[in-house]
């Protein structure tokens, strides 16, 4: 018999943007054993800006606390969850349905925060084993996971543990408030003006993380009028998320800057012009973080404005008070 699809989740009303997340990295007691995992980066860091709905897929599909674990096997591409102790126990349907009903359900979400290596929410590398209990060759994603990321190809999604990576940390975090952007946008009604507009404001974001699909993607939006709004939209950004999941570097990082810099030659001296060029260049060096020339461009910008470049969500793309580009 089927296992009963529980309700998708509970809400921690705590900040402006919605994402889901791991139940357990909140510290809550849903782990096989009655424990957590309980995450300071979650609960005390992001918490300020995230609403949470915290989920945990083995509990919501009817799995008591404690229980016996359950662990991957068979085909990495193609596995199976099991008991460890009654292999004839496979919660494989209900955390793959139950991940579809979430990615349904959740439709206002922005984000998802996901506990690594888990058999249902591990986002990759986790482990997987042959039916003689051996560990197979390759690894697998868990069930749950897989199946919320397929339904949901352009939604922010990573795993807590590389959350502790300043870049990846700062690439998720991006992306997130781009969905919330994007979501804000539809709200108020997308047109295709507003749409040109939307790309307009991230197209140096886009040029920072990945320079070919922001051609590509300048030039699909150039041409858009040929191609109805309603199908144009969704794929486009649904192109746009998976060309932002591209962590930028610190040379396209350097190459965005020194585009930012130009919009500046007429309006500073010579010796600005220099400290501008010299600070762009210790970062791309590894000297100083992305912070230390962004700051300098913004101080030039807000004493020579420039209403195209005020506009770009990569002078911002996150809240300031989080500190991100202190560690880039």
């Amino acid at each position: 018999m089927a296992t009963p699809i529980a309700k998708a989740g509970v809400s921690t009303k705590i900040g402006s943007v919605k994402i889901g997340i791991s139940a357990c990295l909140l510290g809550q007691p849903v782990r096989y054993n009655g424990g957590h995992k309980r995450s300071s980066l979650c609960t005390e860091m992001l918490a300020r800006y995230f609403e949470y709905v915290a989920i945990c897929p083995e509990a919501a599909i009817g799995l008591g606390t404690p229980r016996q674990p359950i662990r991957l096997v068979g085909d990495p591409d193609n596995p199976r969850a099991v008991g460890t102790v009654d292999f004839q126990h496979d919660v494989s349907e209900a955390l793959t349905q139950y991940g579809e009903h979430v990615a349904a359900q959740l439709d206002d979400i922005n984000g998802y925060i996901l506990m690594q290596k888990s058999p249902s929410c591990g986002m990759e590398r986790v482990k997987v084993y042959q039916e003689n209990g051996q560990p197979a060759a390759g690894s697998g994603r868990g069930l749950f996971a897989a199946a919320l990321m397929r339904a949901r190809p352009e939604l922010p999604v990573e795993e807590e543990g590389r959350l502790q990576d300043p870049v990846l940390q700062e690439n998720f975090i991006t992306r997130v408030f781009a969905h919330a952007d994007w979501q804000q946008l539809q709200r108020s009604g997308l047109t295709r003006h507003a749409l040109i507009r939307f790309h307009e404001r991230y197209k140096y974001q886009l040029m920072a993380s990945n320079r070919e699909q922001y051609q590509l993607l300048g030039r699909a939006v150039a041409q858009c009028a040929a191609t109805p709004l309603a199908e144009f939209a969704p794929a486009y950004f649904t192109q746009l998320m998976s060309a932002l999941k591209r962590p930028a570097s610190r040379g396209s990082h350097s190459n965005v800057l020194q585009h930012l810099a130009g919009y500046l030659k007429r309006a500073l001296s010579r010796p600005e012009k220099q400290e501008l060029q010299q600070l762009i260049e210790q970062y791309r060096l590894g000297h100083v973080p992305l912070v230390v020339p962004m700051t300098l461009l913004k101080h030039h910008f807000r004493r020579h404005p420039d209403l195209y470049i005020a506009r770009q969500t990569y002078l911002q793309p996150h809240p300031e008070e989080l500190g991100l580009r202190n560690a880039l």
